[in-house]
């Protein structure tokens, strides 16, 4: 028999079942199996070297004529253990025995007759080395003696060495795999309870009415709030709120009934959609949650009464919208605060709050036309250094009646209005203007604004952002541009072309909300931006939630495996300031390294702030903050 041609046969098969693999078990198995059924080699097993006390080896894949091998077999790879698997996997080389009859009984994983009756003439076993660590062997006996010569080691050796490859390969694959997952999960269910979050709320609210309305049935939408639920977290400590959070999360899920789902809408508010369903039902269900659902709650040494109070609107009698049942359901558990059964159905019109509204979206266009708004900007702080290292620029409307109108509020009226691109124009020019005033005056720090999912839509919108840095003379570092990950993903191809357009300009680019939204490792690599915003829900809860811990942890390598810089949003203490530096976090931004303040105070708001004035010119690009 021509053994080189033989492993020469093996080694050409084993290359096409590595192109198949997708998972490792599959590829081990599949890898034996080639072995002995096309190379015609008597039995092929794999193992992995574990680390314990004995230094077993536990076979992981076996293939041939086996039947009993992994029973009466014992494997290490002690110093004392002479047989080939073992001195290959100690030593990391090759090992063979041309006969195994010579072999010492005590160096065979079982008794030499048992080998022999086998019809294990010979044996070869080869170390899987894997990014430099031997993690196994890849044994193969023959039926003949003399059959492992020079020529067949070397072939089979490279096999080993693809199939070490391979293994590798299939893990990081799996180690990605489960990083998409749980950053997907992360944008739809609640770290805490596992329960939908209000991305997942939202996206079943819509499905149920347009169900409920091309059936022309109603549904019922509950909001369920803690009561006291910041005094309990302030007094009893995060933990303990967490506590409460769980056990109320599992009181509401059993109530509900089977095939409802409870989810958690915010911090101490959780909601339940009920497709057709009467307001009479949803009342008689709101009581009976009522009596359950507040009987004490223990949490740690203590017992805690949970007081409660439940909103409920009605499609369509209070709305034909998600948005609008849902903001309704919470105007209704506000307005239960105050009721002697801690259960509303919502009242209001809603003719009443669209007149506000639409005088909203009225007075707003107004104040866009007359520049009325007010850009503020809320520090960054280069977390290796603590100097201050740019900007992020923030919108605010004052109304004359109405006062500050809440960020997400005008943000929406605006989206509703047709008034986004409006806004952005707005932002952009008074963001470079006032960029070329702190320029004139040697202050440094670049600027950043966001652009949302339909300025990336705007044709006109690279031109014009080309205009202002040519009508103010700006050296493009000096304006960053941040992309929320979900405005990314309404339309990958368009935003991948709007960006590199940008790109163009030489400006630095971040993703906003990372995390949030569910774009795939493939599609970011292909992005050309330079670096990613760690939404804040993460940063704020990674110090009490291990969900929350992993996301942010995860973030910081993979933005840095991809060259990018990160940047930690929503870091409101010393202690997450502290566990992000540990991570390696590039960049800070929230309330512990400063509040969002008029652009006009900025410079002032530098010279006396506590950051470092002593450390060296901060690099105004993002990867380097």
């Amino acid at each position: 028999m021509d053994y080189a041609e033989r492993a020469l046969r093996t080694l050409s098969a084993g290359n096409r079942t590595l192109l198949r693999a997708v998972d490792e078990q599959g590829l081990l198995r599949e890898m034996c199996r080639v072995i002995v059924e096309v190379g015609g080699y008597r039995m092929a097993w794999v193992g992995f070297a574990e680390h314990d006390e004995r230094k077993t080896i536990r076979p992981v894949a076996h293939y041939g004529f086996e039947s009993g091998f992994l029973e009466v077999g014992h494997y290490n790879w002690t110093d004392e253990e002479g047989g080939p698997t073992a001195e290959a996997v100690r030593t990391g080389k090759p090992a063979v025995a041309q006969d195994v009859s010579a072999v010492l009984a005590s160096h065979l994983p079982m008794p030499l007759t048992e080998a022999l009756d086998r019809g294990y003439a010979s044996v070869a076993a080869f170390p899987l080395i894997v990014r430099g660590e031997i993690v196994g062997n890849l044994t193969i006996f023959a039926p003949e003696r003399d059959a492992f010569r020079e020529r067949e080691v070397a072939l089979l050796g490279e096999m080993a060495d693809d199939l070490a490859f391979g293994i590798d390969t299939l893990r990081v694959r799996a180690s990605h795999r489960e990083a998409e997952e749980t950053i997907r999960r992360m944008a739809y269910f609640d770290t805490l309870t596992d329960l939908p979050n209000r991305t997942s709320l939202q996206q079943e609210l819509a499905g149920s009415i347009e169900a409920v309305q091309a059936a022309h049935h109603p549904l019922a939408m509950l909001i369920i709030k803690i009561g006291r639920f910041q005094e309990i977290g302030d007094t009893l400590g995060y933990q303990e709120a967490d506590l409460l959070v769980l056990e109320m999360s599992k009181r509401l899920s059993q109530l509900a009934g089977e095939g409802r789902t409870i989810a958690r809408a915010g911090e101490d508010e959780f909601a339940l959609v009920l497709p057709e369903t009467s307001a009479e039902v949803a009342l008689r269900l709101a009581q009976r949650m009522m009596r359950e659902v507040c009987d004490p709650v223990p949490v740690g040494s203590l017992t805690v009464d949970p007081h409660a109070f439940i909103g409920i609107a009605m499609f369509p009698g209070h709305g034909n919208t998600p948005d609008a049942i849902l903001r309704r359901a919470k105007i209704a558990a506000g307005q239960a605060r105050n009721t002697i059964g801690k259960i509303a159905l919502y009242k209001g019109t809603v003719d009443q709050e669209c007149t506000r509204r639409l005088a909203l979206m009225s007075d707003l266009r107004t104040a866009i036309d007359k520049h009325e708004l007010l850009l503020y900007c809320q520090p960054k702080v280069a977390i290796a250094t603590g100097r201050v290292c740019g900007a992020e620029a923030l919108v605010r409307w004052e109304h004359p009646q109405h006062g500050m109108v809440a960020t997400g509020e005008f943000i929406s009226l605006a989206e509703r209005a047709g008034l986004i691109m409006p806004l952005t124009r707005w932002v952009l020019e008074t963001a470079f203007r006032q960029s070329h005033t702190w320029y004139e005056s040697g202050i440094r720090q670049p600027l950043s604004v966001n652009l949302s999912a339909q300025d990336l839509r705007d044709p006109r919108l690279v031109d014009r952002i080309a205009s202002l840095f040519a009508t103010w003379a700006m050296p493009p570092e000096m304006v960053q541009f941040e992309l929320t990950e979900s405005a990314l993903m309404e339309d990958p191809a368009g935003a991948l072309e709007t960006l590199a357009q940008l790109k163009g300009l030489g400006v630095e680019l971040s993703i906003d909300d990372y995390g949030t939204g569910y774009s795939s490792l493939s599609y970011l690599q292909k992005l050309p931006v330079d670096a990613l915003k760690i939404d804040q829900s993460f940063v704020g809860s990674m110090l009490t939630n291990a969900g929350s811990a992993v996301i942010v942890r995860s973030t910081v390598e993979l933005g840095h495996n991809l060259g990018l810089g990160v940047i930690a949003e929503g870091v409101e203490s010393e202690a997450l300031w502290d566990g992000l530096r540990a991570l390696g976090c590039d960049t800070a931004q929230g309330h512990f390294v400063g509040r969002p303040i008029p652009v006009d105070q900025f410079v002032d708001w530098e010279a006396h702030s506590p950051w470092r004035k002593d450390a060296p010119p901060a690099d105004t690009t993002t990867v380097a903050s």
